[in-house]
């Protein structure tokens, strides 16, 4: 049996950081990973290139049961101090929209930086390998693990004072998502607040895509907001419904039989504008007025939900109001979501009522460390998820 200070299962952004802040605190580290690589979703993000944090980063940018469990973790690392990070590793990088930060270059370089810190920490890292049964004694925890690259499976016992699960969410299983850390959660007794998808595209009723099946690949900017949220970003009609970042966004607090509101032209009143074009170009048909403005396909889509064959001219104030409501308050209520393969990330999890914001060591069960995705704190779309990350893995490294 091997023995180690700290086993982290999970090798993705949290579990990284939290290697290499224990292994710098002299801390003798192993790091399990089920996949070929490590911080995959590091990899894939941003494009390639890892919207790794984000300026503006606060709390409010995060969605929990418990709103206030972030703060000290966010405070204690900030953005400003990966960025500090980033800069002494010579990552170039640029802010892109909204304080999102990415690599000039490749999100790899976020990945070689981490493991540059691991390796400075003497963090041992094994890949394709696999934990299972996970025992706990007053001391210790026995973990027993898999390397799937042996010719003959074999089983290996590993023991370690401290145990770290960051094996993330059920977001995206085709990169090999799995519900482990909520399996180790409920084995010792942890609450786990209901999973849902989350920075998800929505999905559409059939008789909506009949309609709107000409607009995929359409991308307008909006504003789309459900109940009292609302974020202005781009939208992105699909062939299954809507995505885009404004989307995707709202998807984090859409619940199923709710309405979402679209604003198609967020600088515009339309109402204002038909009842001037009205008397300025009273011959206009709508679909040429929508399409000042709007993508043709839209213009047209838009045009045929009115069904106003005649010209501005023949326009009664109530369809005026009828049209600009059309534009500035588009109603829909999507049927669903793309799910968990589509969704960016998970949210509910771990309940963190069970969690001390401030080590992240489970409450009732000392050593024990939930760190990440895995927890009920979900960050909106923009590089807020990758920050809670490298905050709650560094609060977790320093204890564990």
């Amino acid at each position: 049996m091997t023995k180690f200070d700290v086993v982290i299962i999970g090798a993705g952004a949290a579990g990284l950081m939290c290697a290499l802040t224990a292994g710098q605190r002299g801390r003798k580290v192993l790091l399990l990973d089920h996949s070929k690589a490590v911080g995959e979703k590091i990899r894939i993000s941003g494009g390639g290139r890892c919207n790794f944090s984000n300026l503006y980063t606060a709390p409010k940018n995060f969605i929990s049961h418990n709103s206030h469990f972030c703060v000290s973790a966010l405070n204690r690392f900030t953005q400003q101090d990966f960025i500090s990070l980033v800069k002494k590793h010579e990552i170039a990088f640029h802010e892109k929209t909204l304080g999102q930060l990415f690599c000039d270059i490749s999100s790899r370089q976020i990945i070689e930086m981490l493991l540059q810190e691991c390796a400075a920490g003497s963090v041992e890292i094994r890949l394709e390998t696999s934990a299972g049964k996970i025992k706990k004694s007053e001391n210790f925890f026995e973990i027993e693990v898999e390397n799937a690259t042996t010719n003959a499976a074999k089983k290996e016992l590993v023991q370690s004072e401290s145990l770290v699960i960051a094996t993330g969410g059920l977001s995206i299983p085709k990169m090999g998502a799995t519900g482990f850390g909520y399996d180790v959660a409920r084995q010792f007794g942890l609450k786990i607040k209901q999973t849902i998808p989350a920075l998800v595209p929505l999905t559409l009723a059939e008789e909506i895509l009949c309609e709107t099946k000409n607009l995929s690949g359409v991308a307008v900017d909006a504003i789309v907001s459900c109940g009292k949220i609302s974020f202005r970003e781009a939208i992105l009609f699909t062939h299954r419904g809507l995505s885009g970042p404004a989307i995707l966004q709202i998807s984090s607090y859409w619940k199923h039989g709710e309405k979402i509101v679209i604003n198609l032209l967020p600088e515009i009143d339309i109402f204002a504008q038909l009842q001037e074009a009205k008397k300025s170009q009273p011959r206009q048909q709508l679909m040429n007025f929508f399409a000042q403005f709007l993508p043709k396909s839209l213009a047209g889509f838009l045009a045929s939900q009115v069904n106003h064959p005649g010209n501005l001219s023949d326009l009664s104030n109530k369809k005026i109001q009828e049209i600009s409501d059309l534009i500035n308050r588009w109603t829909l209520t999507p049927n669903g979501t793309e799910g968990y393969a589509k969704a960016e990330v998970t949210s509910g999890g771990i309940d963190t009522n069970e969690i001390s914001s401030k080590t992240f060591e489970a409450k009732s069960v000392p050593n024990l460390f939930f760190i990440g995705e895995v927890l009920d704190v979900t960050g909106w779309l923009g590089g807020f998820n990758f920050q809670w990350a490298w905050a709650c893995g560094r609060a977790a490294g320093e204890r564990a």
